[in-house]
């Protein structure tokens, strides 16, 4: 594919322009998701890693690298890092979420169990760590366990407000901010950091991973009630079954008259689900404009991200980040 295809999505760009170092990433995360006494470990790991994901992620870490000029090995090291890290948390979360479906496919807890999920993930979180020590950066090691640790904290958050109508805006932006955010903003400031970019350099690009990952999320829990399975790799409405507070759902709560906050209670606090009830949902997600609403605070997001950028070398590299951004987005327009 040529790289100045104007028909393909940026995240294919991406991986045109990097196609040599995500070769060398993809080798490293098969070297290093190998266990000689635990077999169950590679099965459980390349089902979700061979499953088609993006590696949008480990792409921000060797597209930044590459960006503030980096010529040495240990972008890679880092872009494994980061999606070893991405895949322990997917492991977690399903098991949390009691989750069936995965990128379009069965999940690891579903073919497998729960306990080989949370241990499978608990193994790469390991591994993730004996990387980061690998570039004999402190500085580098500090930014991603620091991510580690929030990315927790955010989940954590999200479990204590679960099921919960006083949720707010200003909640829900911190638990993104955590369980989402927190690893795109990484992914992007080590790759600056790896190439010792100037330090305004570094700034930019954690701002650019830390708005691009709410935009990215908020689209995802904009998709969920207004897209397609194909889309999404999960079940139209999951959020919703699975009683989540997502922006839109926060949003229509917000506006509910009496009758319509009864049946939120009913659906989300008490969980009493029954047939018709998503479609009612959806009508009173639409009703109170909800839908535009988020999609309008993503696209805000995104044009953050994009803001960003102004502070970091041009070059095609830029140029796609900067598209990236845009396509987040796009998805829900």
């Amino acid at each position: 594919m040529s790289l100045d295809d104007v028909t393909a999505k940026p995240h294919e760009r991406l991986q045109a322009a990097l196609a040599d170092d995500l070769a060398a990433v993809g080798a490293l995360i098969r070297e290093r998701m190998a266990s000689e006494h635990a077999p169950r470990i590679p099965e459980v790991t390349a089902h979700l890693v061979d499953a088609g994901g993006k590696r949008v992620r480990p792409m921000l870490t060797l597209a930044t690298a590459r960006l503030c000029g980096y010529d040495g090995p240990y972008h890679v090291h880092l872009a494994a890092t980061v999606e070893f890290i991405h895949t322990a948390t997917l492991l977690h979360d399903d098991v949390v979420d009691e989750s069936e479906r995965r990128r379009g496919r069965p999940s690891a807890n579903l073919l497998w169990d729960n306990q080989s999920s949370v241990l499978v993930g608990d193994y790469l979180f390991a591994r993730a760590f004996q990387l980061m020590t690998e570039t004999g950066r402190l500085d580098v090691l500090r930014v991603l366990s620091d991510a580690s640790a929030t990315i927790a904290e955010g989940e954590v958050l999200q479990l204590s407000v679960a099921q919960n109508l006083a949720t707010t805006e200003e909640i829900y932006l911190n638990v993104v901010r955590g369980k989402t955010a927190a690893l795109f903003s990484a992914a992007t400031q080590v790759g600056a950091m790896i190439a010792d970019a100037d330090a305004r350099v570094v700034q930019a690009l954690f701002t650019y991973g830390d708005a691009l990952g709410v935009s990215f999320q908020i689209a995802d829990d904009v998709l969920d009630y207004g897209g397609a399975a194909d889309q999404t790799g999960k079940n139209v409405g999951d959020d919703f079954r699975e009683r989540k507070l997502t922006l839109p759902l926060i949003k229509a709560v917000q506006k509910a008259d009496e009758d319509e906050y009864d049946f939120w209670r009913r659906v989300i606090e008490r969980g009493q689900q029954e047939d018709g009830d998503l479609a009612q949902a959806l009508r009173l997600i639409a009703k109170r404009g909800a839908l535009d609403e988020a999609r309008a605070d993503a696209v805000a997001w995104s044009d953050k991200a994009k803001a960003a950028l102004a502070d970091v070398p041009q070059g095609p590299l830029r140029d796609m980040l900067h598209d990236l951004a845009d396509y987040v987005v796009a998805r829900i327009n």
